[in-house]
Protein backbone atom coordinates (compact mmCIF):
# COMPACT_ATOMS: atom_id res chain seq x y z
CA UNK A 1 0.00 0.00 0.00
CA UNK A 2 2.82 2.03 0.87
CA UNK A 3 4.56 1.72 -2.95
CA UNK A 4 1.09 2.33 -4.48
CA UNK A 5 0.62 5.32 -2.49
CA UNK A 6 4.60 6.42 -3.23
CA UNK A 7 3.95 6.03 -6.80
CA UNK A 8 0.90 7.78 -7.36
CA UNK A 9 2.38 10.91 -4.94
CA UNK A 10 0.39 10.26 -1.77
CA UNK A 11 2.14 11.57 1.01
CA UNK A 12 1.11 10.60 4.73
CA UNK A 13 -0.73 12.93 6.30
CA UNK A 14 1.55 14.27 9.33
CA UNK A 15 4.28 12.66 8.08
CA UNK A 16 7.98 13.92 9.28
CA UNK A 17 9.55 15.68 6.04
CA UNK A 18 13.05 15.36 4.92
CA UNK A 19 15.58 17.38 7.39
CA UNK A 20 16.01 20.27 3.64
CA UNK A 21 12.19 20.18 3.39
CA UNK A 22 11.52 21.23 7.11
CA UNK A 23 14.20 23.64 6.51
CA UNK A 24 12.06 25.18 3.36
CA UNK A 25 8.56 24.77 5.02
CA UNK A 26 9.51 26.50 8.59
CA UNK A 27 10.90 29.75 5.79
CA UNK A 28 8.02 29.52 4.42
CA UNK A 29 6.50 30.28 7.74
CA UNK A 30 8.16 32.97 8.96
CA UNK A 31 4.95 35.58 8.43
CA UNK A 32 3.50 33.51 10.41
CA UNK A 33 6.18 32.94 12.87
CA UNK A 34 6.65 36.71 13.70
CA UNK A 35 2.87 37.33 13.62
CA UNK A 36 2.65 34.89 16.14
CA UNK A 37 5.37 36.57 18.63
CA UNK A 38 4.00 39.74 18.44
CA UNK A 39 0.55 39.17 18.61
CA UNK A 40 1.69 37.21 22.00
CA UNK A 41 3.32 39.49 23.21
CA UNK A 42 0.71 42.45 22.84
CA UNK A 43 -1.96 40.18 24.67
CA UNK A 44 0.08 38.84 27.38
CA UNK A 45 0.84 42.38 28.34
CA UNK A 46 -2.54 44.27 27.23
CA UNK A 47 -4.40 42.26 30.17
CA UNK A 48 -2.48 44.33 32.58
CA UNK A 49 -3.44 48.17 33.61
CA UNK A 50 0.27 48.91 33.15
CA UNK A 51 0.75 46.72 29.86
CA UNK A 52 4.15 46.82 28.09
CA UNK A 53 5.77 48.85 31.20
CA UNK A 54 5.94 45.14 33.28
CA UNK A 55 8.32 44.55 30.19
CA UNK A 56 10.79 46.48 31.93
CA UNK A 57 9.00 46.22 35.75
CA UNK A 58 9.19 42.43 36.06
CA UNK A 59 13.05 42.09 35.97
CA UNK A 60 13.31 45.85 37.57
CA UNK A 61 11.55 44.18 41.08
CA UNK A 62 13.61 40.88 40.38
CA UNK A 63 17.20 42.83 40.41
CA UNK A 64 15.81 45.18 43.27
CA UNK A 65 14.73 42.72 45.66
CA UNK A 66 17.75 40.03 44.80
CA UNK A 67 19.99 43.36 45.02
CA UNK A 68 18.49 44.06 48.24
CA UNK A 69 18.50 40.74 49.39
CA UNK A 70 21.74 39.34 48.39
CA UNK A 71 23.87 42.74 49.03
CA UNK A 72 23.01 42.70 52.30
CA UNK A 73 24.26 39.40 52.80
CA UNK A 74 27.54 39.40 50.06
CA UNK A 75 28.13 42.37 52.10
CA UNK A 76 28.47 40.87 55.30
CA UNK A 77 30.57 37.67 53.87
CA UNK A 78 32.96 40.13 51.89
CA UNK A 79 32.06 38.72 48.49
CA UNK A 80 30.25 41.06 46.98
CA UNK A 81 31.99 42.35 43.97
CA UNK A 82 32.88 46.25 43.50
CA UNK A 83 29.40 48.49 41.10
CA UNK A 84 27.33 45.39 42.88
CA UNK A 85 24.18 47.82 41.60
CA UNK A 86 24.92 47.57 37.48
CA UNK A 87 26.58 43.76 38.18
CA UNK A 88 23.28 42.40 39.78
CA UNK A 89 21.00 44.85 37.35
CA UNK A 90 23.08 43.14 34.22
CA UNK A 91 23.13 39.97 35.77
CA UNK A 92 19.12 39.78 36.59
CA UNK A 93 17.50 41.73 33.47
CA UNK A 94 20.04 39.10 31.20
CA UNK A 95 19.15 36.54 32.62
CA UNK A 96 15.58 36.69 32.56
CA UNK A 97 16.00 36.09 29.07
CA UNK A 98 16.85 32.43 29.58
CA UNK A 99 14.79 31.59 32.04
CA UNK A 100 11.60 33.09 29.88
CA UNK A 101 13.23 31.01 26.57
CA UNK A 102 13.67 27.92 28.68
CA UNK A 103 10.43 27.92 30.79
CA UNK A 104 8.57 29.26 27.40
CA UNK A 105 9.93 26.74 25.37
CA UNK A 106 9.29 23.91 27.46
CA UNK A 107 5.28 24.62 27.44
CA UNK A 108 5.60 25.81 23.79
CA UNK A 109 4.10 22.29 22.56
CA UNK A 110 2.01 21.12 25.73
CA UNK A 111 0.44 24.41 25.65
CA UNK A 112 -0.92 24.30 22.28
CA UNK A 113 -2.53 21.57 21.96
CA UNK A 114 -5.41 22.53 20.08
CA UNK A 115 -3.72 24.80 17.78
CA UNK A 116 -1.04 21.33 17.07
CA UNK A 117 -3.84 18.41 16.52
CA UNK A 118 -5.67 20.98 14.06
CA UNK A 119 -3.59 22.92 11.89
CA UNK A 120 -0.74 21.84 9.71
CA UNK A 121 2.62 23.34 9.86
CA UNK A 122 5.62 22.76 11.55
CA UNK A 123 5.66 22.42 15.17
CA UNK A 124 9.11 24.06 15.59
CA UNK A 125 7.47 27.37 14.71
CA UNK A 126 5.89 27.31 18.34
CA UNK A 127 9.31 27.65 19.93
CA UNK A 128 10.63 29.82 17.90
CA UNK A 129 8.18 32.28 18.06
CA UNK A 130 8.26 31.92 22.04
CA UNK A 131 11.85 32.71 21.79
CA UNK A 132 11.13 35.37 19.33
CA UNK A 133 8.64 36.92 21.92
CA UNK A 134 10.91 37.07 24.87
CA UNK A 135 13.42 38.73 22.13
CA UNK A 136 10.94 41.15 21.59
CA UNK A 137 10.97 42.02 25.57
CA UNK A 138 14.67 41.95 25.97
CA UNK A 139 15.48 44.65 23.50
CA UNK A 140 13.76 47.60 25.30
CA UNK A 141 15.16 45.69 28.81
CA UNK A 142 18.55 46.42 27.28
CA UNK A 143 17.66 49.95 26.46
CA UNK A 144 16.77 50.34 30.18
CA UNK A 145 20.14 48.48 31.50
CA UNK A 146 22.41 50.49 29.79
CA UNK A 147 20.45 53.57 30.96
CA UNK A 148 20.63 52.57 34.50
CA UNK A 149 24.65 51.96 34.21
CA UNK A 150 24.83 55.72 32.76
CA UNK A 151 23.21 56.43 36.19
CA UNK A 152 25.81 54.42 37.90
CA UNK A 153 28.77 56.09 36.06
CA UNK A 154 29.13 53.95 32.85
CA UNK A 155 29.52 55.76 29.72
CA UNK A 156 29.08 54.87 26.33
CA UNK A 157 31.72 53.77 23.74
CA UNK A 158 32.62 51.68 20.92
CA UNK A 159 32.73 48.76 23.01
CA UNK A 160 28.77 49.17 23.36
CA UNK A 161 28.53 47.65 19.89
CA UNK A 162 29.53 44.27 20.60
CA UNK A 163 26.44 44.10 22.42
CA UNK A 164 24.91 43.32 19.12
CA UNK A 165 27.03 40.19 18.26
CA UNK A 166 26.34 39.22 21.76
CA UNK A 167 22.56 39.06 21.63
CA UNK A 168 22.54 37.14 18.23
CA UNK A 169 24.93 34.40 20.36
CA UNK A 170 22.76 34.53 22.96
CA UNK A 171 19.19 34.20 21.11
CA UNK A 172 20.78 31.59 19.09
CA UNK A 173 21.59 29.24 22.08
CA UNK A 174 18.35 30.03 23.94
CA UNK A 175 16.71 29.24 20.61
CA UNK A 176 18.34 25.72 20.57
CA UNK A 177 17.90 25.07 24.57
CA UNK A 178 14.11 26.01 23.94
CA UNK A 179 13.86 23.20 21.50
CA UNK A 180 15.42 20.51 23.38
CA UNK A 181 12.79 21.40 26.65
CA UNK A 182 10.07 22.01 23.87
CA UNK A 183 10.61 18.29 22.79
CA UNK A 184 11.84 16.39 26.00
CA UNK A 185 8.41 18.23 28.09
CA UNK A 186 6.30 16.54 25.23
CA UNK A 187 7.66 13.13 26.42
CA UNK A 188 8.12 13.62 30.15
CA UNK A 189 5.56 16.07 30.94
CA UNK A 190 6.63 16.32 34.60
CA UNK A 191 9.71 18.16 33.45
CA UNK A 192 6.99 20.71 33.21
CA UNK A 193 7.39 20.98 37.05
CA UNK A 194 10.96 20.29 37.49
CA UNK A 195 11.82 23.15 35.03
CA UNK A 196 11.46 26.28 37.61
CA UNK A 197 13.80 24.45 40.26
CA UNK A 198 16.19 23.92 36.67
CA UNK A 199 15.62 27.49 36.27
CA UNK A 200 16.71 28.76 39.92
CA UNK A 201 19.53 26.68 40.28
CA UNK A 202 21.16 28.31 37.30
CA UNK A 203 19.83 31.49 38.32
CA UNK A 204 21.69 31.02 42.00
CA UNK A 205 25.03 29.03 40.14
CA UNK A 206 25.88 31.12 37.33
CA UNK A 207 27.29 34.34 38.88
CA UNK A 208 24.43 36.92 38.66
CA UNK A 209 25.29 37.55 42.51
CA UNK A 210 29.04 37.04 42.40
CA UNK A 211 31.85 36.46 39.96
CA UNK A 212 32.21 32.98 39.20
CA UNK A 213 35.36 33.10 38.32
CA UNK A 214 36.39 34.79 41.84
CA UNK A 215 34.72 32.61 43.65
CA UNK A 216 35.95 29.13 41.86
CA UNK A 217 39.60 30.22 42.43
CA UNK A 218 38.40 30.86 46.04
CA UNK A 219 37.01 27.41 46.17
CA UNK A 220 39.16 25.17 44.05
CA UNK A 221 41.50 26.72 40.94
CA UNK A 222 41.53 23.50 39.31
CA UNK A 223 37.59 24.16 38.26
CA UNK A 224 38.67 27.33 36.70
CA UNK A 225 37.54 25.81 33.39
CA UNK A 226 34.23 25.38 34.03
CA UNK A 227 33.95 28.79 35.08
CA UNK A 228 35.34 29.99 31.59
CA UNK A 229 33.07 27.58 29.65
CA UNK A 230 30.22 27.97 31.30
CA UNK A 231 28.00 29.89 28.40
CA UNK A 232 25.83 31.66 30.73
CA UNK A 233 28.86 32.70 32.86
CA UNK A 234 30.73 33.71 28.88
CA UNK A 235 27.08 36.10 28.40
CA UNK A 236 27.21 37.80 31.79
CA UNK A 237 31.19 38.45 31.98
CA UNK A 238 30.96 40.01 28.68
CA UNK A 239 27.96 42.23 28.89
CA UNK A 240 29.36 43.69 32.28
CA UNK A 241 32.65 43.99 30.41
CA UNK A 242 30.99 45.99 27.99
CA UNK A 243 28.83 47.98 29.97
CA UNK A 244 29.97 48.16 33.11
CA UNK A 245 32.70 51.50 34.05
CA UNK A 246 36.13 49.97 34.03
CA UNK A 247 35.14 46.75 33.23
CA UNK A 248 37.30 44.68 30.84
CA UNK A 249 35.38 42.60 27.90
CA UNK A 250 36.95 38.90 27.97
CA UNK A 251 37.03 38.54 24.05
CA UNK A 252 38.44 34.81 24.33
CA UNK A 253 34.49 34.13 25.64
CA UNK A 254 33.29 35.39 22.70
CA UNK A 255 33.89 31.90 20.85
CA UNK A 256 33.36 29.84 23.47
CA UNK A 257 30.06 31.11 23.23
CA UNK A 258 29.61 30.55 19.70
CA UNK A 259 30.50 26.75 19.83
CA UNK A 260 28.09 26.68 22.70
CA UNK A 261 25.25 28.76 21.20
CA UNK A 262 25.48 26.77 17.68
CA UNK A 263 26.64 23.50 18.75
CA UNK A 264 23.07 23.70 21.12
CA UNK A 265 21.14 25.48 18.39
CA UNK A 266 21.91 22.15 15.73
CA UNK A 267 21.16 19.70 18.42
CA UNK A 268 18.38 21.36 19.02
CA UNK A 269 16.77 21.51 16.05
CA UNK A 270 17.99 17.83 14.66
CA UNK A 271 16.46 16.46 18.57
CA UNK A 272 13.24 18.43 17.65
CA UNK A 273 12.94 17.54 14.47
CA UNK A 274 13.26 13.49 14.83
CA UNK A 275 9.74 13.93 17.03
CA UNK A 276 7.80 16.26 14.38
CA UNK A 277 5.07 13.38 13.45
CA UNK A 278 5.07 12.29 17.34
CA UNK A 279 3.90 15.59 18.69
CA UNK A 280 0.23 15.42 17.81
CA UNK A 281 -0.18 12.10 18.93
CA UNK A 282 1.46 12.56 22.05
CA UNK A 283 -0.76 15.11 22.76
Amino acid sequence: MARLAAEHGLERVGGRPSLPQYVKQLLNRSDFTYTLAKYRMQSENERNRLGMAWVLLRPSFSALIYGTVFGFIMQGATARPPDFAPFVVIGVFILEFFNSSMNGGAKSIISNASLVQSLPFPRIVLPIAKVFQNLLDFIPTLIFMALIVIIFGARPDWDWFLFIPLVFLFWVFNQGVAFIFARATVHFRDLSQVTPFISRMIFYTSGVFFDLKVMVDKINPSLQPFADWQPINNVLSIARGILMKDGVVPYDYFWHLAIWAFGIFIIGFVFFWQAEERFGRDE
